[in-house]
């Protein structure tokens, strides 16, 4: 796994098709993360903005390589392997996204609750922001898994696919990225520096299964 892991990063590294998505978070968060303003609000909004980035991230990967050269891979490590090592590879550029983002929002936002008259200490806002950004990047995978190949082939089917579901696991109640964010809103409305793992384990079920889902069924689509 780890060799066809170091391939599937070295060919998303060499065809700079990650360049797009990794622009376009960084132009949200220069547009939606200034300095000074509340640092749990800003973690939600750089964690709502990775989901769909993560999604697009495991298209890329997903459809990266040939057909020839999937169809090598599979037969030198089966189908199922070669699959989730570009899920993961796709997984593992989300995160490293997510924990760069935390870093840099910790930093320059202010420490303090919405209205700013209650403190919020920044390292525990800092972990928060961690565990929303690994929601976020493990329910974008699980987008990304069941919205591209080898459950949909076509880019018109797959693209708006990928993207209303990004959009309905932010705004459905229940869904674990809506609840993450609301943790984090609510806990900078009252100071109190939230911990969602009950939204973590549910983002954990979730990509679980549809990681799952995709490379058996990648075994039998050739």
């Amino acid at each position: 796994m780890s060799a066809l892991l170091a391939y599937h990063m070295a060919l998303l590294g060499r065809s700079q098709r990650w360049l797009a998505p990794v622009i376009l978070y960084a132009v949200f968060l220069a547009v939606g993360v200034q300095g000074g303003q509340p640092v749990l609000d800003s973690l939600a909004y750089a964690a709502a903005t990775l989901l769909p980035v993560a999604a697009w991230l495991v298209r890329i990967c997903a459809t990266n390589e040939p057909p020839a050269a999937r169809s090598c891979s599979a037969a030198a490590a089966g189908p199922g392997r070669a699959h989730l090592a570009s899920l993961l590879s796709a997984f593992l550029v989300a995160s490293a996204l997510g924990v760069l983002a935390v870093l840099v929002v910790t930093v320059i936002s202010d420490g303090a609750s919405t209205n700013g008259r209650l403190p919020v200490a920044r390292v525990p806002a800092g972990a928060a922001g961690l565990i929303a950004m690994l929601v976020s990047a493990l329910l974008g995978t699980a987008v990304g898994a069941l919205t591209n190949w080898p459950l949909l082939r076509s880019a018109g089917k797959s693209v708006p696919t990928m993207l209303l579901a990004a959009l309905l696991l932010l705004v459905t109640t229940g869904s674990p990225a809506q609840s993450v964010l609301t943790d984090l809103t609510t806990g900078s409305r009252e100071g109190v520096v939230p911990w969602p793992l009950g939204a973590l384990a549910g983002a954990v079920a979730a990509a679980v299964a549809a990681v799952w889902t995709a490379c058996a069924l990648s075994s039998r689509r050739g």
